[in-house]
């Protein structure tokens, strides 16, 4: 069997192969020959009659796309079976995509197509085969690969305007390098030192971009520690506040603020790494377990004070309620003053308990007093008669005002206090304004008799006459330096001697008129 007749027979089998393979699919074209793989993803290519390797020996046919799983292989059969089988049709090549004229303009400046489908690309001078695609005209060939070409360009626009529009630069270097690559293949027709200038020029202002990305990251990142940093340090400083003065409600809201603050931090903010997070945290945790101890610690505390409290008042409550039935009104009374203070003086238990505790001992107080109270509103419609008496003592002793006759004075006086005596007690409610009205006459008689004593005392008198002598003199002496002082004309000495001698003169007068009134 020739050559020809195997190939022949290999294509046969390869038909039926592919028939059988397609009971649920649709038959599988096959591409163009280029020199990598001439059919890109985005548009369909036209089928491509087998090339035989004679024909192209630098051409690698494209693997077909994967179709439905194939039942098992039954056993290879013989020459004569190969033989036997019928050829298959040839294949049908549809026609290739049109061209705009543009392109083949365009690309018929970087490349050329030989009329059996071979396609070069010129760079640097020199060419380049890049692939075949036979069973079309030479334009279309070219088309083809100017395609190719084009599509690369597109993706170079798209990644241009991501930059431009500074879009997330995640993943665009690997676009980049994945774009040289397919240039690098040497498989389409274009300007392909223009493209790898553009991907050189996008390579540099994809750097600046993730050098902004990153600066700005930094800069969210150093805000976020920082955040971080104030929510620990005022957790450190609620932690560090003395536990006898700190307000436990509102720093156990404040603490439980910056728990959800951090789980919300923590949960949508940005990531610090994990030394910084682990930092933090542990010195977030510290804080917290310092403060939850602290304020175990109180509050057990504070129990305990309130029990103690609590007992303390109890005992107290006990002695009120036992003096709350006394009739020895002045005993009692004091014995409640002195627990009062005590109450003052004894620590407050919880507010509800001290509240309760209160109440128990101011009833027992309002029950004494109420019945202090009733005695004395008794006692007080039983005095009625005394007052009544007492009043007419006063407008009596009232009557004495003013004080002309001391001695007189002193012995009506003297007879009202014995019948005020004898009148006995007046109402409670009155007693102030009674013995106000006695007092006055009583202050009024005391003031005579001091003005009296003092008019009499020996020894002002005394003072009195020495003063006198003492200006006499003086008076006398500066009588004399004024008439030398005239004589000798001196109005500087006339001047001072006449001022001295007035002045004198004015406390003599003054003397004089005071011993008048002692005498």
């Amino acid at each position: 069997m020739t050559d020809s007749q195997k190939s022949d027979e290999t294509a046969a089998v390869a038909n039926e192969e592919a028939v059988e393979a397609t009971d649920t699919n649709s038959t599988e074209a096959s591409a163009p020959v280029s020199a990598e793989q001439p059919v890109t993803a985005e548009e369909p290519t036209p089928a491509e009659p087998a090339a035989s390797a004679a024909e192209e020996p630098a051409a690698v046919a494209e693997p077909a796309p994967a179709a439905a799983p194939r039942p098992t292989p039954s056993p290879a059969p013989s020459p004569a079976a190969f033989a036997a089988r019928p050829k298959a049709p040839a294949a049908v090549v549809p026609a290739a995509p049109a061209v705009s004229a543009a392109t083949l303009a365009e690309a018929a400046k970087w490349g050329r197509a030989e009329g059996d489908g071979h396609v070069f690309l010129t760079l640097d001078g020199e060419e380049i085969a890049v692939g075949q695609y036979p069973g079309v005209s030479p334009d279309e060939a070219l088309g083809y690969f100017a395609r190719k070409f084009d599509d690369i360009i597109a993706q170079v626009v798209l990644l241009e305007h991501r930059v431009e529009s500074k879009a997330p630069a995640t993943d665009m270097q690997k676009t980049v390098t994945h774009l040289r690559e397919q240039l690098a293949e040497r498989n389409m027709v274009g300007d392909i030192r223009s493209a790898e200038s553009r991907l050189d020029a996008l390579s540099t202002q994809i750097v600046e971009l993730e050098k902004s990305e990153k600066a700005a990251h930094d800069a969210v990142r150093a805000s976020e520690l920082a955040a971080r940093e104030a929510i620990v340090a005022e957790a450190e400083s609620i932690a560090g506040q003395d536990p006898a003065q700190i307000q436990w409600k509102t720093s156990s809201a404040r603490m439980n603020e910056l728990f959800e603050t951090w789980k919300a931090a923590q949960k949508s903010g940005v990531r610090l790494g994990r030394s910084n997070e682990d930092a933090l945290w542990k010195r977030f945790r510290s804080a917290r377990t310092v403060f939850d101890r602290h304020r175990r610690a109180y509050f057990s505390q504070l129990d305990s004070n309130n029990s103690a409290a609590k007992s303390a008042k109890e005992a107290l409550i006990a002695e009120a309620e036992a003096l709350s039935s006394s009739t020895d009104w002045g005993f009692a009374a004091g014995e409640y003053r002195r627990l009062m203070d005590q109450w003052k003086a004894t620590p407050r238990a919880s507010r509800k308990d001290d509240d309760a505790l209160w109440g128990r001992f101011r009833a027992a107080q309002d029950v004494f007093f109420s019945n202090r109270q009733a005695a004395n509103d008794q006692i007080d419609q039983e005095y009625t008669a005394n007052l009544a008496v007492k009043e007419q003592l006063v407008a009596e002793a009232q009557a004495l005002l003013p004080i002309n006759d001391l001695n007189a004075a002193k012995k009506a006086l003297q007879s009202i206090r014995d019948r005020w005596e004898e009148a006995g007690k007046v109402p409670r409610a009155d007693m102030g304004r009674i013995e106000a009205g006695l007092r006055k006459v009583e202050d009024a008689v005391r003031d005579a008799e001091e003005e009296k004593w003092r008019r009499s005392n020996p020894e002002t008198k005394a003072r009195t006459n020495s003063a006198l002598s003492q200006l006499e003199t003086a008076i006398a002496g500066l009588k004399e330096d004024l008439e030398k002082a005239e004589k000798a004309g001196d109005q500087r000495r006339i001047k001072a001697a006449r001022e001295a001698l007035e002045a004198r003169q004015a406390w003599l007068d003054q003397i004089q008129r005071s011993a008048s009134d002692l005498a």
